[in-house]
């Protein structure tokens, strides 16, 4: 069953949204994928954040550029976690998309990450369902100390003695 409900207000959000994919299929966490537009589909939208707990989704990401409040629109209706990815248009450099969707009224959370963030969105997700999972919780662990290890590398082999 998918853990994971990954929406996108249109497939020309797929291209940042594969990321997030990646992220998820590289931890081993099942998602379900759907294009769904807080404009022009809003009740479509609705009925599946409303239905998303019951359908078995611990978590909702949600990836739309411009007014970007497909987010805000399925945390509107459902208490399951939704994380936001402002993606950036040919307007306003992503801005509209990252104020649309980080700007929340009380009461509506929506945990938002950078524009285009899509890696931190599946890595916060994760994270989410780590709480109850500690084979996810090792893996994160896993993957921290391998990054630490490739920038202490890094390090290393910049500041190597030179003759």
């Amino acid at each position: 069953m998918a853990k994971v409900g990954v929406v996108m207000g249109s497939t020309s959000d797929l291209p940042i949204v594969q990321k997030a994919l990646d992220t998820l299929d590289a931890y081993g966490v099942e998602y379900q994928v759907r294009v769904l537009s807080a404009h022009r589909c809003p009740k479509e939208a609705a009925e599946f954040a409303q239905q998303a707990q019951t359908s078995g989704f611990q978590v909702l990401i949600a990836a739309a550029g411009m007014a970007a409040h497909l987010a805000g629109a399925l945390a509107a209706n459902t208490v399951l976690p939704v994380i936001g990815i402002p993606c950036k248009s040919s307007s306003f450099d992503g801005w509209d998309a990252l104020l649309a969707t980080v700007q929340m009224p009380s009461g509506i959370p929506v945990a938002t990450v950078a524009v285009d963030g899509a890696k931190n969105a599946a890595l916060l997700a994760i994270e989410i369902l780590a709480l109850h999972d500690g084979q996810l919780a090792a893996k994160l662990r896993e993957a921290r100390i391998a990054d630490k290890d490739k920038v202490l590398q890094a390090d290393e082999a910049l500041n190597k003695p030179t003759k």
